[in-house]
């Protein structure tokens, strides 16, 4: 003598419950994959822009064209 009984249509919600629920883990692991990706792209991008960069300082002296003097008029 069963207590409770499921229909058709509770079996039905159940089912369509369980599968949206594995939906959103596939997808989530999918997301989580992509960043992580993304995440080690941007770093290797960072590196390879850090060993390229080339600094000049602001104050470097301009050498000197053989045409010009190095003596100030006074």
């Amino acid at each position: 003598m069963p207590i409770a009984k499921i229909t058709g249509h509770g079996l039905l919600a159940i089912a369509l419950a369980v599968a949206v629920l594995w939906a959103c883990f596939v997808g989530e692991q999918l997301i989580l994959k992509r960043s992580h990706a993304r995440r080690a792209q941007v770093m290797r991008d960072l590196r390879q822009m850090q060993l390229q960069r080339r600094t000049v300082p602001a104050s470097s002296p301009v050498p000197d064209s053989p045409g010009r003097s190095s003596t100030t008029v006074g």
